[in-house]
């Protein structure tokens, strides 16, 4: 009886397990943007931003790759022959501690920010308190910037 009921097991159980292992755990590994001047596009997202560079494998002068934290890259790639026109719907966002000390940062560089309705020099505030700006890069990718917590 013990080995009908484990061979029962074994038909039932064994298909279910191998379903389960073999579907793969996805995750973001990078994101990329295509940038008509890599030296000014560097400058905004190193200086402004703050992102830390990570080796990139070219060395083509075309390139530049980030560290987005939690081994999430984002890649900078030269070669667009013009700035193009985006939704700020299709965005990428990044958290700071303060929004306040960020838009500091963004007025002394004279870099412009909107709240999420496009008011000028505003900060929004969700309605799960955290608060948010939106800004373009220079070549118009958006950008969120919020002091959401982990």
């Amino acid at each position: 009886m013990n080995r009908l009921l484990a061979l029962i097991l074994l038909l039932v159980i064994s298909p279910q397990l191998a379903k389960a292992q073999v579907k793969p755990k996805v995750r973001i590994n990078h994101t990329a943007i295509f940038v008509v001047d890599l030296k000014v596009t560097k400058a905004f997202y190193e200086n402004i931003i703050g992102l830390d560079t990570i080796p990139e494998p070219f060395h083509d002068g075309k390139h530049a790759w980030y560290s987005l934290g939690g081994g999430v890259a984002m890649h900078v790639i030269q070669g667009a022959t013009e700035k193009k026109t985006y939704y700020k719907n299709q965005h990428t966002c990044f958290s700071v501690p303060s929004v306040e000390a960020f838009t500091a940062v963004l007025k002394k560089n004279n870099i412009p920010f909107e709240d999420v309705s496009g008011k000028k020099n505003t900060i929004s505030n969700r309605v799960d308190g955290v608060k948010q700006i939106w800004l373009q890069d220079p070549d118009g990718y958006w950008l969120e910037i919020n002091d959401a917590k982990e």
